[in-house]
């Protein structure tokens, strides 16, 4: 049952193209991930879903009968009530099974969405814009629609939150629509993938790895057709240059017609497997010794929060660590304290012979919001002139005036880019980050990833992108109150090794809702390329294409050698013997004339 069908939806900005052309339906119990670079119409897509903004052209139709809720990037809470307050607000509509206590499972919510007892009477006015996201979508998992989208709900969340999510969503019964650059999650959660790309939605069978290799095959079969096509409209060219050097009228006619109908072939465009990508590569400077950061006894605490106690890194070179842990643990205070931007309050840490640390600060914090994005660049490294900056920012996709904008005015995203480039061009040897894929789009993050894995110095990030997690590390290390736990491996040993993330099914069970209890079943895979029916349908079309290939390298060749011929009888004809004997003359013209004939014949068998 179709809940939602668009049709030809346009939508531009000013004269500037948004989304054109789009067309899709969504079934009743779907759940669907759009995926696109930053910029590509995501959100823009939502928000005419959602009536928010209209349509330039174009229909949608939405089940009238199915109640909607829309989690936004972020959300305010105008009320100015306490967390719990406004999450319960508007009770009668939640659609929770039968006698199930709306308060006991707000709490039960909130408090997976890392909202611990102590945020149950704190007002909304104090939270963070993270934290006001996280109350929103709390609030919509309450009230459980009919249909539920979501523009990047793992924004702010740790890790144990994460799953929970996962698990919540994956039982969720109602239809999902959800924007993410969560690729993690998308391979658990999505089983249609939309793909906007060049103001075109394209729409794909599965989770995001299938999506992606779906992709691969479609853009192999693209390149094919537009290799082809280019080949046949250089045979036309040759054969329409041919025609016209015989320069007969008949030829002439026929090369004139062929042009008409070369001209009229809608050309392919060469297909692109990515768009343009920032080009990053960290090097360092100088190389440290084996020795690059020990810390004994680190312990930090604000008043009367305590966040953590007891931390003990021994950190050699060529090291990559991950920390992960509960939001609000101090993860982010850690590096600062790593860096000299923060004092402990108790315990000691040492940097290694020759380390030059660089940091990069999920928030840009250090970023001047006053300067151009070419004068910030130029104040942090002086000695590159302006056509050596821009061609830098170049290759970070600051293009043309946008090198002019201040800083101020940047995206998330392009503020996170800029930050990278400094941190690029700074030569340290130990990249301390914070977040680093916060921010980025799916293609950029690949690149952040290749970038880190081919850095020759050490690693120290924070991270809840599990992508990353299983990606780069060689060890991650999870902060607690009461110090660090160190795990040798990548996310999937972690996984595996960890009792420190609930789980959710266990959750669910303690609510008492066994209708919601998590499912210990995989997504199906759904169907698998390369079945014999579709084996044997290629190998048909590969034989018929080779036979045809054979019959036109036969007619082709057929008619080099008749011109050949005619070119030889021509010369004859210029021999004094011959063209003083007018038998012989007139015997020779006869047979040019045949051949002649002969190859317009054919060259109406290759049109």
């Amino acid at each position: 049952m179709s809940l939602i069908t668009a049709s030809k939806i346009d939508k531009y900005y000013g004269i500037t193209p948004i989304i054109e052309g789009v067309s899709f339906h969504i079934n009743k119990g779907d759940k669907i991930g759009i995926v696109g670079a930053n910029g590509a119409g995501k959100s823009t897509l939502l928000k005419i879903l959602v009536g928010e903004i209209s349509a330039d052209e174009g229909e949608i139709y939405l089940d009238k009968n199915a109640s909607i809720g829309y989690l936004k990037q972020m959300d305010q809470f105008p009320g100015g009530g306490t967390v719990l307050e406004e999450v319960l607000k508007n009770s009668e509509r939640f659609h929770l099974p039968d006698g199930a206590n709306p308060e006991k499972w707000a709490k039960g919510i909130l408090n997976s969405l890392s909202f611990g007892d102590d945020y149950l009477s704190k007002n909304v006015g104090l939270l963070s814009g993270g934290e006001r996201t996280r109350l929103a979508l709390a609030a919509m998992l309450l009230e459980n629609p009919d249909i539920m989208i979501l523009d990047e709900p793992t924004n702010h969340l740790d890790i144990g939150s994460l799953k929970w999510l996962e698990q919540y969503l994956k039982n969720y019964k109602g239809t999902l629509i959800v924007i993410s650059h969560d690729r993690y999650f998308l391979d658990k959660l999505v089983k249609r993938i939309f793909e906007i790309e060049n103001h075109k939605l394209t729409a794909y069978e599965g989770n995001y790895s299938q999506y992606l290799e779906k992709k691969r095959v479609k853009y192999e079969q693209d390149l094919k057709h537009y290799e082809k096509q280019q080949e046949e409209i250089r045979r036309q060219e040759d054969m329409i240059r041919m025609m016209k050097g015989h320069n007969t009228e008949h030829l002439v006619k026929r090369a004139q017609s062929r042009e008409k109908r070369l001209a009229m072939v809608d050309r392919l465009e060469k297909p692109e497997l990515f768009n343009s990508k920032i080009k990053l590569s960290f090097k360092e400077s100088v190389q440290t010794g084996n020795d690059v950061l020990f810390a004994e006894g680190l312990a930090k605490a604000y008043g009367s929060q305590k966040l953590f106690c007891d931390v003990n890194l021994d950190i050699k070179r060529g090291e990559r660590i991950c920390i992960v842990g509960a939001n609000g643990i101090g993860k982010t205070t850690l590096l600062k304290i790593l860096l000299g931007k923060e004092r402990a309050d108790a315990g000691h840490f040492r940097l290694g012979q020759n380390v030059i640390p660089g940091y990069y600060d999920q928030q840009q914090e250090f970023l001047n919001k006053d300067k151009t994005v070419l004068d910030e660049l130029h104040s942090m490294y002086i000695k590159y002139d302006q056509t050596e900056l821009r061609a830098l920012l170049g290759r970070f996709l600051f293009i043309g005036e946008d090198v002019f904008k201040t800083v101020g005015q940047l995206s998330g995203g392009e503020k996170a880019r800029l930050a990278l480039l400094e941190l690029m061009m700074s030569g340290a040897n130990l990249l301390i980050m914070d977040e680093p894929t916060n921010h980025l789009d799916i293609k950029a993050m690949e690149v952040i990833e290749d970038a880190l894995l081919s850095f020759p110095g050490t690693l120290v990030i924070v991270s809840h992108d599990r992508y990353l997690l299983k990606k780069v590390p060689t060890s991650i290390l999870e902060l607690s109150q009461s110090g660090i736990t160190t795990y040798l491996g990548n996310y999937d040993y972690y996984e595996e090794k960890s009792s420190s993330v609930g789980s959710a099914k266990a959750y669910m069970k303690s609510l008492g809702n066994s209708n919601m209890e998590a499912q210990t079943s995989e997504n199906d895979a759904g169907p698998r390329l390369g079945s014999k029916e579709a084996r044997e349908a290629d190998k048909a079309a590969a034989a018929a294409e080779k036979k045809a290939a054979k019959a036109l390298e036969k007619l082709e060749k057929e008619i080099a050698d008749a011109e050949s011929e005619v070119s030889s009888l021509e010369a004859e004809l210029c021999r004094p013997d011959i063209f003083s004997n007018p038998a012989k003359c007139q015997e020779i013209s006869g047979k040019i004339a045949e051949l002649k004939e002969y190859i317009e014949k054919k060259y109406e068998e290759l049109m």
